[in-house]
């Protein structure tokens, strides 16, 4: 709120809106992200994926970010994902 004006963003269908600011609400929202990376195979705030999908990296660049995480999980999706387009 800034002077006497509320913004307010709608967010689309699908959007989560998680609270982290106890413990116990991070941990809530650590156990609602998991559940959705290990049920739907999807994964949940990717800087990098972000960043290719509004254009600010181009496929390269993002190759390049994916092997920098060489063996782990992380960067195993990326280059899945990659593979997949």
């Amino acid at each position: 709120m800034e002077g006497s004006k509320l913004g307010v963003t709608i967010l689309e269908q699908g959007t989560a809106w998680l609270d982290t600011g106890t413990v116990q609400s991070l941990s809530k929202a650590h156990a609602f992200v998991e559940a959705i990376q290990s049920r739907q195979g999807v994964l949940v705030g990717s800087p990098e994926l972000a960043a290719y999908q509004q254009g600010f990296i181009n496929l390269s660049q993002l190759k390049t970010l994916a092997k920098s995480y060489k063996d782990a999980e992380y960067g195993n999706y990326l280059k899945q994902w990659i593979n997949e387009q």
